[in-house]
């Protein structure tokens, strides 16, 4: 299994990207992209809309397969494994964080968060209800997704996103289906959560005022990194 190796003692990022290329029929999305995030560290991804950005996000978690390049999850080339082999490492390497919750609705809230252990055949409960306690659920693991507010919703989600300590958290518009005041709220529980377990952040959003959370920020245009703050990538002010 290839292995990113680097001089000293430095660790190797959570997350990494070289040279990703993605094709659907004559289409190329993705062109040469490189990037890396080390844990700990928050990046947002913007760019319009068909700049490839959830292409990107996918690939990076192993939910496709690119055309050309190389994906890494903290040193371990995962583009090459099998679909089943990256299934199995990517419930420990990654958390995954999608504009809809993707909650099971017939588990309780403390279950839900326990389904990484489950398939880990580690017992998290512990941690699952610590993590209810950091998300504002603390004393309702008993409950059901359904009592919920889409807020609520989303803070679960993160939550079960985190609870196996993985190195990075992919977020794809993580807060799209929610209202301004609550989508800040979420999108700063979950890089203060992520931060405080030490995972990195790759955010994809349209939201510049979320964006600014982030330590920096990765432009695309047309499937290419562009200069920060092109006026190409410039969204249009809502």
């Amino acid at each position: 299994m290839a292995r990113v190796t680097t001089a000293g003692a430095a660790p190797a990022p959570a997350l990494q990207a070289q040279n990703l290329s993605q094709t659907f029929g004559d289409t190329e999305v993705l062109h040469g992209v490189s990037l890396q995030v080390a844990r700990g560290e928050v990046v947002a991804v913007m760019g319009p809309s068909g700049s490839g950005k959830s292409t990107l996000l996918h690939l990076l978690g192993g939910l496709g397969q690119p055309s050309g390049g190389e994906v890494y999850w903290e040193g371990v080339r995962v583009d090459q494994l099998s679909v089943d082999a990256r299934a199995q490492r990517r419930v420990r390497a990654l958390g995954l964080v999608f504009q809809h919750h993707y909650l099971l609705p017939d588990l309780n809230l403390l279950d839900n968060l326990r389904v990484p252990g489950m398939i880990l055949g580690e017992d998290l409960t512990a941690r699952a209800e610590q993590l209810l306690q950091q998300v504002g659920l603390g004393g309702r693991g008993g409950a059901y997704p359904e009592v919920l507010s889409g807020g609520e919703r989303q803070r679960l989600a993160v939550a079960r996103a985190l609870v196996a300590r993985p190195a990075a958290l992919l977020a794809d518009e993580p807060t799209g289906s929610l209202d301004r005041a609550n989508a800040r709220r979420v999108a700063e529980l979950m890089i203060d959560l992520a931060r405080e377990h030490a995972s990195g952040v790759l955010l994809v959003t349209h939201d510049e005022a979320l964006a600014a959370l982030a330590d920096r920020q990765i432009d695309l245009l047309d499937g290419r990194v562009v200069p920060p703050g092109s006026p190409a990538t410039a969204l249009p002010v809502p």
